[in-house]
């Protein structure tokens, strides 16, 4: 025997994106994400039911087209779709028409058939007018309109899947409907064939099902349309034209036709194109839509302005700097898709009973068949059992229940300024326990100041301008404050630098030798430490600055105080996620008084500081399940990796969201309790759903069989089970829309 090969590893595979036609529950996909997942040549395949999307990691041999075909000839029309494609097409307009044909049909069925029954009177003046056995004659032939005019996706889908043996919801309508008709065709045709106690027609049961379910379908596929409103916004965020410098001369432009380095004018109130960098004017620029912060932001020449961001009253001139798939907009797009095509571990409990389940009821309803035949009155009541069996047991609703809810909330996400690069984010944020920052940059502004200078035998100034001339050469945020402080210094060039990991850096200056960095520094260099500035020092960490000493010559002669002002929002954070019942922690690089009095100020939990990407790491770990990290640096990427969420803020490095789980577009850390809030709302949520779609299943089939009746109890008309079984996904579908205002 052959030995099937292993599957390949998805690193660095390519990834195909396929939209497909077709799949109606979650047996559909469930069978197209099982039939590519066993293929060697597929590492991964995520089928999703809410956006009739498929992804696929593959070896490159494999190519896309061949990918669409195999779903395909699964009985599942697939295309690959482009980067960047737009959404599908809604699919409301054509199930509103089909679902408004098949009720035009099914009235004059339904008022002939159930009218009769509910006005006794109305039977009768119409049996004086028309045979009873033509009135069937005029049932059927509506009724076959109905079936193989709106009705026929059902069978068409249904039956191949039969033939294929992997039946799924078409296949019980068609089963469910066709018995119905087939049933009264034949007692309206050939009476003979049927026992006189059990020639009853079906007819308006056929119609009413096909109707029914078309229109719930068109209710669910106007939901879906809201639930992908997000990704909808986002896409019309980018004008079609823009007014770009060409020879000097404003040109009204497509912008599909913009490159980078072009210089494109921008009117007061208008949208702006693309990604770019200010070359003219200054203004205020509304970031609501990437951010979620609805007061606008001053922009000057120099700084960076996005694509889909709203110009405010100046007039501004910006150079192109991404188009395309670069540019910021495009990415946060296909976040979002990612994430909203993601599936979260709950999955695979509805997996495991989808892939069974169609199967059972068909079973279920042979054996409703067997015992209403063997047990009840007559053969009609048998068809009835077996028919109400296969209509209302649906598995939509289980398909629905997950990917409708990852779909809402990654929208809902989306509009607060919260990615989630990773969907199954959304549920391990719910179960956060502990949540751990980094100060610098995450919980302060970034941008440290220089707040206190002390002297020793030198001069104030003097003091400034050799640390600000040896800072010149570095890049590390407290040596760009010091510079800052020293703007308009005439600064002398700084020989012979050398950087002293975590502890500062030497160099020459003016023809002194310099030692700038913190305490373990001057130690290391055998330079006794200045009594006095030593207690300035020692006081500054109190309040939480960062001292930075400098030693001349060998002697310790000035001591800098440097803070990173807190973020305004800082506090109001920390108290959020506390009030939510969550424990609070800093781990920072920073000195441990300096991490312990700003964790003081804003009520955290604990603060450790004087830590290493590899101490942070091990804090991390120590914190154990349910762990959270946000930073923003490159020295934040391994705790944000470890954590069990990392949260970037997206103000930070690339490699620091690159390494995340979700990123905060804004550098509100508010928008951690956000994002949790949200995590929790969606698995409620999807709890909820999945509460109603199982026990909606458990409670009506055997209700549908028909074992109330030996209570006393009714037998379950397949109407009255079309009907439920419609409405149990547009409940589903209807719930998940409530996250669109979520957090």
């Amino acid at each position: 025997m052959t030995q099937a090969a292993a599957p390949i590893p998805a690193d660095g595979l390519p990834v195909t994106r396929l939209a497909i036609r077709g799949m109606s529950c979650a047996a559909c996909s469930g069978r197209v994400g099982r039939v590519l997942s066993a293929r060697p040549d597929v590492a991964d395949a995520q089928v999703n039911l809410a956006t009739h999307r498929a992804q696929v990691s593959h070896d490159p041999a494999l190519t896309p087209q061949a990918l669409a075909q195999i779903v395909t000839d699964l009985g599942y029309p697939a295309t690959v779709i482009a980067d960047r494609a737009p959404p599908p097409p809604d699919e409301a307009p054509a199930l509103r028409r089909a679902a408004l044909t098949a009720a035009a049909l099914t009235l004059p069925v339904a008022v002939v058939e159930m009218g009769g029954h509910l006005v006794p009177a109305f039977h009768h003046w119409l049996h004086t007018l028309v045979p009873m056995r033509a009135l069937w004659v005029v049932q059927m032939i509506l009724t076959l309109a109905v079936l193989a005019g709106p009705g026929r996706r059902f069978f068409g889908t249904g039956l191949a899947a039969l033939r294929r043996g992997a039946p799924e919801m078409n296949s019980l309508v068609a089963l469910g409907a066709g018995t119905a008709f087939a049933f009264s065709a034949v007692v309206t045709l050939a009476p003979g064939l049927v026992p006189a106690a059990s020639r009853q027609v079906w007819f308006e049961a056929a119609a009413v099902i096909v109707t029914l379910i078309l229109t719930g379908r068109w209710l669910e596929a106007r939901a879906k349309g809201q639930a992908g409103a997000a990704i909808r916004a986002l896409l019309a965020l980018t004008p079609d034209h823009a007014t770009a410098l060409r020879d000097g001369h404003p040109v009204r432009v497509a912008v599909a036709d913009l490159q980078p380095g072009d210089l494109v004018q921008l009117a007061p109130g208008e949208r702006i194109a693309l990604d770019g960098v200010l070359t003219e004017g200054e203004g205020h620029v509304d970031e609501s839509m990437l951010t979620g912060e609805p007061v606008p932001v001053l922009r000057a020449p120099g700084d960076t302005v996005t694509g889909g961001t709203v110009n405010g009253a100046a007039a501004l001139t910006y150079r192109v700097t991404a188009t395309g798939p670069d540019t910021v907009l495009s990415r946060i797009v296909a976040l979002v898709e990612e994430a909203q095509a993601a599936r979260l571990p709950v999955q695979a409990l509805v997996d495991r009973v989808t892939r069974i389940f169609v199967p059972v009821v068909m079973g279920l309803a042979v054996l409703a068949f067997a015992l209403w035949l063997t047990f009840g009155p007559d053969l009609a009541h048998a068809v009835v059992a077996a028919v109400s069996v296969l209509i209302i047991a649906c598995p939509c609703a289980m398909g629905l229940a997950v990917p409708m809810s990852i779909m809402v909330g990654s929208g809902r996400g989306a509009r607060l300024g919260i990615l989630f690069r990773q969907g199954d984010a959304l549920q391990k944020l719910a179960g956060a326990r502990v949540v751990a920052f980094d100060k610098t940059g995450t919980l302060t502004q970034g941008r440290p100041r220089v707040t206190q200078i002390w002297t020793h035998g030198i001069d104030r100034d003097a003091a400034l301008r050799l640390t600000a001339a040896a800072e010149a050469r570095s890049e590390h945020p407290l040596g760009r404050a010091i510079l800052a402080k020293a703007g308009g210094m005439t600064l002398s060039p700084a020989q012979s630098v050398t950087a002293l990991p975590g502890r500062g850096l030497t160099a020459m200056v003016e023809g002194r030798s310099l030692l700038i960095g913190n305490a373990a520094a001057l130690q290391a260099a055998g330079i006794v430490p200045d009594a006095a500035l030593i207690r300035h020092a020692d006081a500054a960490s109190t309040d939480g600055a960062t001292p930075v000493h400098l030693a001349a010559d060998g002697r310790h002669v000035a001591t800098f105080a440097l803070a990173d002002p807190e973020r305004p929002e800082s506090a109001a954070a920390i108290a959020a996620l506390r009030n939510m019942g969550l424990r609070t922690q800093m781990l920072s690089g920073d000195l441990p008084a300096t991490a312990q009095a700003m964790g003081a100020r804003l009520g955290i939990d604990g603060a450790q500081g004087g830590l290493t990407p590899d101490d942070k790491l091990t804090a991390i770990r120590a914190m154990g399940p349910g762990s959270v990290f946000v930073g923003d640096g490159i020295n934040d990427a391994p705790a944000l990796a470890a954590a069990d969420t990392g949260i970037a803020i997206g103000t930070g490095t690339d490699i620091a969201i690159e390494a995340a789980d979700a990123v905060l577009m804004a550098g509100d850390p508010q928008g951690v309790a956000r994002a949790i809030r949200l995590s929790r709302a969606v698995m409620r949520n999807i709890r909820q759903n999945l509460f109603w779609a199982f026990a909606y299943n458990a409670a009506l089939i055997p209700v549908a069989m028909g074992a109330l009746v030996p209570f006393g109890g009714p037998q379950l008309s397949p109407m009255l089970g079309a009907g439920a079984m419609a409405l149990s996904s547009v409940f589903v579908v209807t719930n998940a829309l409530r996250l669109r205002t979520a957090a």
